[in-house]
């Protein structure tokens, strides 16, 4: 008999091979930048689903359009400003000959889609001017990137919040055999919360693989008849602006996908945030998920592809939900550590 999915060696998305991750912080403004690398160009797609979201180049991702393809994408704290640290990260893998080449002799052109969470009113000093962090923020997470990467308090979840409590970086795996392996990762920063009413068991729960989240289970008698948790405490923090809140994630796979495959996947990953956290996709949060695919495993054709797809589907909304959990649990935990820009 099969063995039943279990997550890869690392239990990180890096457990797609290919893929290679990198952090980078600016404590003095306690926000900072995850970059997901993937030089070659994975076929890559993306579904958005929050009602404040912060996004770049994203339109390239899109099925009908002429190459959707990624070289790497930009997570990053900071709101809009953040948008500056996918710059960073085009110019570092420009440099190291990563992109298209369109004409002889022009510089390679990394397609480097990004998003953002608000991590502005966290405390830290965002006194900037014209100079904010997060293309030097950028630059260092494309060359702190590697196999194996903190979670936690790190990178572009250095300031994120879930809902009442600290957020941060959660990744996971889940290696579904014959080469198919899924992978995810989330920085975690939504106005819902990702705990149930006693504030120790996750949401995520049922999906917990080997007490990877503290092994926490609730009270058989729990039950979940309160809309939204905690929301006078959550008004009076100021959750309740568009835009201020959201969970960016990224799940990837070695199956051959196509653009609109992939968008499929991001579209069924997003099920892991309901999972996760509730209540997801709120009118202030700006909810997005990327998907990329290393085209690694060809997976068929005909309906026996239908179905692989689907398993895919559901294996990266079950990672998303374990990643978003962890990266809460570790943040909690006192995990982080990250590259700092210089």
């Amino acid at each position: 008999m099969p063995h039943p999915p279990r997550p890869g060696p690392r239990n990180l998305i890096t457990d797609v091979p290919g893929l290679t991750v990198g952090h980078a912080v600016d404590e003095a403004a306690r926000s900072g930048v995850t970059a997901l690398l993937c030089p070659q160009g994975w076929v890559g797609a993306v579904d958005v689903r929050g009602g404040g979201p912060g996004i770049r180049e994203s339109d390239v991702l899109r099925p009908e359009n002429n190459f959707s393809r990624a070289h790497a994408i930009a997570l990053s704290g900071g709101s809009v400003f953040g948008l500056g640290a996918a710059d960073g990260v085009v110019a570092a893998l420009s440099a190291a000959g990563h992109g298209l080449r369109l004409a002889a002799g022009s510089p390679a052109i990394p397609i480097v889609p990004g998003a953002v969470l608000h991590d502005l009113g966290n405390g830290g000093d965002k006194a900037w001017g014209l100079e904010p962090p997060y293309r030097a923020l950028g630059l260092a997470a494309v060359a702190a990137a590697g196999e194996v990467f903190p979670l936690g308090s790190v990178g572009a979840g250095r300031g994120a919040m879930a809902g009442l409590h600290k957020g941060g970086v959660g990744s996971a795996s889940l290696d579904l055999g014959e080469g198919l392996m899924v992978g995810a990762l989330a920085a975690v920063n939504p106005v819902g919360s990702v705990y149930m009413a006693d504030g120790e068991a996750f949401w995520a729960w049922p999906f917990e693989i080997d007490g990877e989240f503290g092994g926490v289970r609730p009270d058989p008698s729990a039950r979940a008849i309160d809309p939204v948790p905690d929301d006078s405490k959550l008004a009076a923090l100021g959750r309740f602006t568009a835009g201020a809140n959201t969970t960016l994630a990224v799940v990837a796979t070695t199956a051959a996908l196509t653009t609109a495959e992939a968008t499929r996947l991001a579209m069924m990953a997003q099920d892991g945030l309901a999972r996760a956290i509730r209540p997801a996709h709120t009118p202030f949060d700006g909810d997005v998920v990327f998907a990329l695919s290393s085209g690694a495993v060809e997976i068929g054709e005909g309906s026996a592809r239908s179905v692989t797809i689907a398993r895919l589907g559901s294996a990266a909304a079950d990672t998303l939900a374990r990643a978003i959990a962890r990266g809460v649990y570790s943040a909690r935990s006192g995990g982080g550590g990250a590259v700092s820009a210089p």
